[in-house]
């Protein structure tokens, strides 16, 4: 009897040590129920700018990081945004049309449009769900104290004005250049653009002038910062939310040291080679910090790239432009190719590597989508336009829970997606003539008596109007618009921004 009993007890012992052993390392799991979300945002980046896409090597600027990122994950065909950078970012951070913070165009220093204080983000959503937050780059949502990211959930931010785009380094040198001060480059360095950094409510700080040199090497230093922000948290046992809007694709397209004369299109190339370098940096780190198969990670770009407005901007006859692909169309104009962007999303173990998905797929969607994913709630008192895609992201469904997306520019609705339809309420051409022709955000817009219709699927490029032969494709638009016109009995909008007309005529919602 005595060894069995022996044996016995030396099976509890070895069970005991498995269990308590085993403590920690269920503490561990259980601290990393929630996953880390890293969202990388590039720049007026192309559809057909991504090698992922047909593009990349073959258009003379290999992307190796970012097509290993989509061979890693889901590829997005079908991602829909908004037709410019304050729209696409207010959609993103929202959830809903841009349009229902007055932030339907571009904001402009100077008017009434800016994130209200009364706006709901995906910065408050992944705070409220216990996530450290930060943003590191490019907020374009406004710069009054209401409007910053660090009022929004966000506990850090490092990066340039937040009414501002990168673009604004130019500022004290086209002064100079035409007159326009009688203060010195130095002197209008120090009063120029700065990069400023906040923590949660708190205010603005002002750092380092925004120069052209600092333009160069930005993303270097967001990379750093978003690096070490992902280690502290990690180091700290703390779910994560990265949000990185950094300049990949934005003119001027100035190349760092390192990637001057790498690619074989100039200087906009050379900018698509060092934004993937430094997705690779995130990547490798999050293998680096042991995070890897616990982080959600999303690459996509804000819009369709600038074309016309910047075919030279002193880069030696080579466009500073990509590419958009087999869509018509770019950056601030309702067309697919403005609208139709890259992205793509990888979680080791949950998303399935090299897949791809034709669903219909909004910028909006992220934010119900997270919310899901990470058990958060979002708010019930206001409209939410983006719906849960993750049934999409897990391989569930083919088709998604999308199949329109309306489009806006400033108080007018201009299009809408419905299923493989796109229909124009308006007739967008560029504006003047010869080497003054410009399309995109300087295009012009002309009311339509009847709308044009396309069949994107047959036609991507938008090249046969086919309104006669599918007519009855007009009434089931115009139901899912009555759909958007009865939220807005409960939720009206507020006053819609207005440029061109001073003061701002009484709002319209159409």
């Amino acid at each position: 009897m005595k060894p069995f009993i022996i044996r016995i007890s030396f099976g509890c012992a070895l069970v005991a040590i498995a269990v308590f052993a085993g403590l920690p390392v269920m503490a561990e799991e259980k601290k990393q129920e929630k996953p880390n979300v890293v969202f990388i945002l590039a720049d007026n980046v192309g559809y057909g700018d991504m090698g992922a896409y047909g593009g990349g090597v073959l258009r003379g600027a290999p992307t190796p990081n970012i097509d290993r990122l989509a061979s890693e994950g889901l590829r997005l065909t079908q991602f829909l945004v908004e037709p410019a950078c304050t729209p696409s970012r207010a959609a993103l951070m929202t959830g809903q049309y841009s349009i229902r913070n007055g932030l339907s165009l571009v904001i402009m220093p100077g008017t009434s449009n800016t994130l209200p204080g009364t706006a709901f983000t995906m910065g408050q959503l992944f705070k409220d769900a216990g996530y450290a937050t930060a943003i590191y780059g490019k907020w374009h949502l406004g710069i009054a104290p209401e409007s910053l990211p660090t009022a929004h959930g966000f506990d850090e931010f490092y990066g340039i004005p937040p009414d501002l785009t990168w673009n604004c380094a130019i500022y004290p040198s086209t002064m100079v250049l035409t007159h326009a001060s009688d203060k010195s480059l130095g002197e209008l360095r120090k009063e120029g653009p700065h990069l400023y950094e906040a923590v949660a409510n708190g205010p603005l700080r002002k750092l380092k002038p925004y120069t052209m040199g600092v333009r160069r090497e930005i993303d270097f230093e967001l990379t750093r910062k978003a690096i070490d922000f992902m280690k502290r948290q990690t180091d700290a046992g703390k779910p994560f939310f990265l949000y990185l809007p950094f300049s990949m694709g934005h003119y001027p397209n100035l190349a760092s040291k390192q990637f001057a004369g790498k690619s074989r299109i100039g200087q906009y190339g050379d900018r698509m080679m060092e934004g993937d370098y430094h997705v690779g940096q995130i990547l490798q780190a999050l293998k680096d910090l042991e995070i890897d198969n616990n982080t959600l990670l999303v690459f996509a770009s804000d819009n369709g790239p600038q074309g016309e407005v910047n075919r030279d901007l002193g880069n030696q006859g080579t466009p500073d432009m990509g590419n958009t692909g087999p869509f018509r169309g770019e950056l601030g104009e309702a067309t697919e190719g403005a609208i139709r962007t890259c992205c793509f999303i990888r979680w080791p173990g949950k998303v399935k590597p090299d897949a791809t998905s034709y669903a219909m797929f909004s910028i909006m969607d992220f934010l119900p989508t997270f919310a899901h994913i990470i058990g958060a709630k979002i708010p019930d008192d206001r409209p939410i336009d983006g719906v849960d895609q993750t049934d999409v992201l897990f391989g569930k469904s083919m088709e998604g829970a999308r199949e329109t997306l309306l489009t806006f520019i400033g108080a007018h609705l201009v299009a809408v997606r419905w299923k493989q339809w796109r229909m124009y309420f308006t007739d967008i051409h560029p504006t003047g003539i010869g080497p003054q022709r410009l399309s995109g955000v300087l295009s012009a817009s002309a009311s339509l008596a009847y709308p044009t219709l396309y069949n994107i699927e047959m036609d991507p490029h938008e090249d046969i109007q086919v309104a006669a032969q599918f007519p009855w494709v007009q009434g089931a638009v115009f139901k899912k618009i009555g759909e958007y016109k009865e939220t807005l009995k409960t939720y009206p909008n507020p006053p819609p921004p207005n440029i061109t007309k001073i003061p701002a005529p009484e709002y319209q919602k159409f």
